[in-house]
């Protein structure tokens, strides 16, 4: 009885070790008005891509030179250089397709930066469908939520 007691104790006491902590200046609301903000920014790119709008869906990204996107054909970076790219692989709203968002994993890394994890689906009944999975970074800048990193596959 006295063994089960100490594991029991000392159990207990090693809970807080293993108790995932937020980082510093992450509290509960901060997170949960960041996964928010981020789930809009997504919807919002996925409304202008379905509408066949490239550079609407562009306004999720960070329009500076240092925004790097990495895809199946290497790196890319600058807002105009990646909107360039998408516009060349997706010419028209039928080759661009009905986008998905799924398997969304949204991680706040600080009251500034956070990265989501997910997989894209492009359905494309002309063309064939696309699909892969990505991971983002986002940070808030001036107030808003914008992807300054992406690698998609």
């Amino acid at each position: 009885m006295k063994r089960f007691c100490f594991a029991f104790l000392l159990s207990i006491g090693l809970l807080p070790a293993c108790t995932p902590r937020l980082a510093p200046g992450l509290t509960p609301t901060v997170t949960a008005a960041a996964r928010r903000d981020i789930l809009t920014v997504l919807h919002t790119q996925t409304a202008a891509w379905n509408r066949g709008d490239v550079a609407g869906f562009m306004q999720g990204y960070w329009q500076n030179d240092s925004l790097v996107f990495i895809g199946k054909s290497g790196l890319t970076y600058g807002w105009q250089s990646t909107l360039d790219n998408y516009r060349r692989s997706y010419p028209t709203a039928a080759a661009m397709g009905q986008l998905d968002f799924s398997h969304l994993r949204i991680e706040p890394l600080s009251p500034d930066a956070a990265h989501v994890i997910g997989r894209w689906h492009l359905a494309r009944p002309a063309a064939g469908d696309l699909q892969g999975h990505f991971l983002l970074v986002f940070r808030r800048i001036n107030g808003a939520w914008v992807v300054v990193a992406d690698h998609s596959s």
